[in-house]
């Protein structure tokens, strides 16, 4: 099971992870993924100035772009 964790902080938020978000969510759903994933946000992850933050099982991504999504999830499915 992957877990994800999104920063919904109002730092990481208008950055740009409630695009993230919707990215996340789209991805699982095209690649059939929804039943093995834990997907959770948190209020401030406490990286703000390097933020948008996406936490994948233990490690933490910063600067996340919705471009950026698929590589990651591609990547954390594939270790599982």
């Amino acid at each position: 099971m992957v877990k994800v964790t999104i920063c919904m902080g109002s730092s990481c938020f208008s950055r740009g992870n409630n695009h993230n978000l919707e990215a996340i969510r789209s991805w699982l759903d095209a690649n059939g993924k929804t039943a093995e994933v834990t997907l959770k946000g948190c209020r401030c992850g406490g990286k703000c100035g390097v933020g948008p933050n996406v936490w994948i099982n233990e490690a933490c991504y910063s600067d996340v772009t919705p471009d950026r999504v698929p590589e990651l999830l591609t990547a954390a499915f594939a270790e599982e």
